[in-house]
């Protein structure tokens, strides 16, 4: 049972509580919205783990003792999920033990029943302000992320940790499909950063011939091969004091894997055909598709450089694992675009943005994109329709069915599959499935199937 906190004037971070004493709860729940908490409020762990999947709070305040799933079989499952998200647990006397073994686990701290209100309040306060970006630095408003259109709660948590891990120099490793949004949650991260002022430079590793990415990388001298008629900068330099992006870091051939790495343990760089070094100031951040594990059992990843750049990494969902966001963006895109294409369009029909949320999107939020940029092209009407969309996809789109309907549809399918199977013979079918032949018969009736009809010379079943 869930019991939400009352809703409350207050405006600061918000708490998730879970005790499954309701006096408890209720006293928890007022002293933390005096203290201008914003408290949902819960009295069990399987309550608090779906609260989660919509609601993103800057803290866990649990019991440890309740019912199911306990208050450390809880953390151990926010740490699986949501490794940043601190969790302070409420401990009796007999379960100290275990609150201390959870600490050493990374339970952020533990407090003993009955606690002091004040000790409760700066633990609540020491947890936040570690989680959080420092005060002087982080921004009142959503303009570091503003080209990340989403309401997921899985991207919710990733641009948490961004803006987290903004506020220092550490090399960040993005994963993620191709089309997932790495660029743009690295061009987040720069914009969050204290290096926001100074340039973002992106390069993809894998669409540049290995002949000229050395030079794209780190720059040229005059002569130092046939087409460099003058002195070139490199993307290093270029980035100076900024950010710069390695897209497919995992395409990058391995000389120059060699090369880059020595350019990040010395910081600088020494242009083609030149013999002095130029030291540069860049944050590197680093984006790929590939499975880099694995590229390193098999050779073809140096090991210590993959070290060197992931030094935090940022897993993306894949647009099929937030599928609240695509009507979202796709009605963006497609304001966005009616500009380009001088259309007046409203919106999507309703079959048609059914079949937008329910495709399969292999190519995530790049190829939404470009189905929405095709569609908004041929429109001809205000409200894009459905047989456009379907045009755009080429694919089918994945049937979301009621749980009545998918249960009829399985079992007509497996009745058709036994009657294909025992050539029409009902006795049989009725052995396979473990029912008497009456109640075969019933559902034979019930799905108006016909043995006869799969007989080996009979006509084939209706529809």
């Amino acid at each position: 049972m869930s019991r939400s906190a009352s809703p409350s004037s207050a405006s600061g971070p918000r708490i998730l509580v879970v005790d499954d004493d309701a006096d408890m709860l209720r006293l928890l729940s007022m002293r933390l919205n005096a203290a201008g908490y914003r408290v949902t409020a819960v009295s069990s762990a399987e309550s608090a783990l779906t609260q989660l999947e919509f609601e993103h709070p800057q803290l866990v305040l649990s019991d440890v003792r309740l019912p199911g799933k306990d208050g450390l079989a809880l953390f151990d499952t926010i740490q699986a999920r949501h490794p940043s998200l601190p969790v302070i647990l409420l401990t009796a006397h007999g379960t100290i033990p275990d609150a201390v073994e959870a600490t050493a686990r990374g339970v952020f701290s533990y407090l003993t029943k009955p606690f002091d209100g004040k000790e409760l309040l700066d633990k609540i306060g020491q947890a936040l302000t570690l989680s959080a970006p420092p005060v002087q630095t982080a921004q009142t408003d959503e303009a570091w992320r503003s080209e990340i259109i989403s309401r997921s709660s899985r991207m919710a948590e990733v641009l948490a940790e961004a803006r987290m891990i903004a506020q220092s120099d550490a090399s960040v490793l993005l994963r993620g499909d191709s089309g997932s949004g790495k660029e743009l949650l690295a061009r987040a991260i720069h914009r969050a950063s204290p290096r926001a002022k100074k340039p973002f430079v992106a390069v993809n590793c894998g669409a540049i011939p290995e002949a000229l990415l050395e030079s794209e990388l780190f720059g040229h001298m005059k002569g130092a091969f046939t087409d460099a008629t003058s002195n070139h900068k490199g993307l290093f330099q270029a980035a100076d004091g900024g950010s710069l992006l390695l897209d497919e870091i995992g395409d990058m051939p391995p000389a120059l894997q060699v090369k880059l790495l020595r350019v990040l343990q010395e910081r600088a760089v020494r242009p083609v055909g030149s013999s002095q070094s130029i030291p540069v100031d860049v944050r590197i951040l680093s984006a790929t598709h590939r499975d880099l594990d694995a590229a390193m059992q098999a050779g073809q990843f140096r090991e210590d450089l993959y070290y060197r750049l992931n030094v935090v990494t940022l897993t993306l969902p894949t647009l099929g694992e937030r599928r609240e966001d695509i009507a979202l963006l796709a009605n963006h895109f497609l304001h966005k675009l009616a500009g380009k294409y001088g259309k007046r369009l409203s919106g999507f029909a309703p079959e048609a943005l059914k079949a937008l949320t329910t495709a399969p999107w292999p190519g995530n939020v790049r190829q939404l994109y470009n189905v929405v940029e095709q569609v908004c092209a041929l429109s001809t009407t205000p409200l894009v329709p459905l047989a456009l969309v379907q045009r755009a996809l080429r694919a089918p789109s994945i049937e979301v069915l009621s749980y009545a309907d998918a249960k009829q549809r399985f079992e007509r399918d497996y009745l058709v599959g036994l009657l294909k199977l025992t050539d029409g013979n009902v006795a049989d079918a009725a052995r396979l499935a473990d029912r008497n032949r009456t109640e075969f018969y019933r559902l034979l009736q019930k799905h108006a199937l016909t043995p006869g009809h799969f007989k080996g010379d009979g006509p084939p079943p209706a529809a």
